[in-house]
């Protein structure tokens, strides 16, 4: 276009400057001619770069809509037509005029096609996008005021429905400082308070929401997590240990959640001492036995064979025996050696059960420290909602 627009400049420049009897014909003839260069060599472009630009714009709302449908974040394909459109709208705001926005939200339109399996679910999406650019007034001297603008998209990629499946038990310490106070008032009425050795020291008001009650609370977030992901209960498969010097409560693994609520988090009560040598050995056993009622061949026959298995562990405190510690790290290297992936929980613990469960974790992103109520929910939801999204939801 500068090569033109200076072609043009130099050939003005040169007739002014003529001073041959033929310089007003000449001038009449060249003047439109090169006007009407100058106007093509803009409008060309215009065109390329907005072609380019709209194809970029509806490369880009093709895979969102996919992606969207794909992630649960639209629900529907008319959502996803909307969100595709809105998007190339978007992406184009910043090149053209309102008028041509107009025009190119009229002129774009989005089909997906849905296909599903008995284990899948994926989909496709195209979208065509157009409308008539507005061109220069220099344009008109040849009587052309716009040029149609277009383009195609499609993509299928990051939409498959591949459902895979999660074995996961909760280790949750039930110790006489879980009657401990926390920070969160339950009621201006008096109550009987304890001490982190599980000893009442007296009632008396306001009444502070228990840490056992608190622990309850954060494992049936973490389940209600799961159920949000797996509805049916055809994927999720989950027991729990409540634990203090010994394994005090537990179940046998079973799909969903609901037996594990019922059977052990709603009954997790305060009392004894604090050893994670044997609750993190049955939780760990409990995971990767290999008769025929195990959790990798249970999943098989239900056809799950993508598995995950996890163990949460939960303390609030040290363990009385230092052969507890060795033992539950022995226990959790043999875990995570054998895949099993380790969230750990340290709940208003002190430094040496901060640093066992530290330690016992897969990563650093695999432990949480929770110093009130609002962190322990926070760190169980992180944990359900992780879970939940890696492995039952929808993966790309």
């Amino acid at each position: 276009m500068m090569n033109t627009l200076l072609f043009m400049m130099n050939g003005i420049s040169r007739l002014i400057s003529n001073r041959d009897g033929n310089f007003a014909i000449t001038t009449a003839i060249i003047i439109p001619v090169l006007i009407g260069s100058a106007g093509i060599a803009i409008d060309l472009s215009n065109m390329a770069m907005q072609k380019r630009q709209l194809q970029d714009a509806s490369d880009s709302a093709a895979l969102a809509a996919a992606t969207a449908l794909s992630n649960g974040k639209v629900s529907t394909e008319a959502e996803a037509q909307a969100l595709a459109k809105d998007f190339v709208a978007g992406q184009m705001a910043n090149f053209i005029g309102s008028a041509d926005m107009a025009a190119l939200k009229n002129g774009t339109t989005v089909d997906i096609t849905t296909t599903t399996t008995a284990t899948s679910k994926s989909y496709k999406v195209k979208v065509n996008a157009g409308y008539d650019m507005s061109l220069t007034p220099m344009m008109k001297v040849f009587g052309q005021n716009t040029a149609a603008i277009a383009s195609n998209s499609f993509s299928s990629s990051g939409t498959s429905d591949v459902k895979s499946a999660l074995s996961m038990t909760l280790a949750l310490d039930e110790s006489g400082s879980m009657l401990a106070d926390t920070t969160e008032i339950q009621s201006q009425s008096s109550c009987t308070h304890y001490n982190t050795s599980g000893r009442s020291i007296g009632s008396y008001k306001p009444c502070y929401v228990k840490k056992i009650d608190a622990l309850k609370t954060a494992a049936n977030l973490l389940f209600t997590q799961l159920d949000t992901a797996d509805p049916e209960a055809k994927y999720v498969r989950t027991n729990a240990i409540g634990w203090s010097s010994e394994v005090q409560i537990s179940n046998a693994f079973g799909w969903g959640t609901s037996a594990t609520r019922t059977s052990v988090i709603n009954k997790l009560s305060g009392g004894g001492g604090t050893e994670s040598a044997a609750p993190m050995k049955k939780a760990y056993e409990d995971l990767t036995t290999t008769n025929y009622n195990s959790e990798t061949q249970v999943h098989t026959r239900a056809g799950n064979n993508k598995i995950t298995k996890y163990i949460v562990l939960m303390t609030d405190g040290d363990n009385n025996s230092g052969s507890s510690n060795t033992a539950t790290l022995n226990t959790c290297t043999d875990a995570k050696n054998a895949g099993i992936k380790i969230y750990s929980v340290a709940f208003m613990a002190p430094t040496g059960g901060q640093t066992l469960l530290r330690n016992c974790a897969s990563g650093n992103g695999y432990y949480y420290q929770a110093e009130s109520m609002a962190d322990l929910l926070t760190a169980f939801k992180a944990i359900g909602s992780e879970a939940a999204k890696d492995k039952t939801l929808l993966t790309q």
